[in-house]
């Protein structure tokens, strides 16, 4: 009975951790595409290369800024 347990408990877990993963890169893949549609806006109404990507990185800050507030609130001393 033990054992079954411990089974179900390391494949609930192993499923929760793919699950985190894939949303990570889901994420990350979603903010690249935003990033580069943003740049190519900008660029478009007249703004120069450098400074579209210096705006657009404004998105990747945030999506780290939403990752260290995940993870604070997952590993977070109690």
């Amino acid at each position: 009975m033990k054992i079954q347990t411990a089974v179900m408990s390391f494949i609930y877990l192993t499923r929760l951790l793919l699950s985190l993963f894939v949303l990570y890169v889901m994420l990350s893949w979603k903010v690249r595409s935003a990033r580069k549609a943003f740049e190519k806006q900008l660029v478009r109404q007249g703004m120069s290369k450098k400074d579209a990507r210096r705006i657009s990185a404004q998105f990747s800050k945030l999506k780290d800024g939403m990752m260290d507030t995940a993870k604070g609130s997952l590993f977070r001393n109690r």
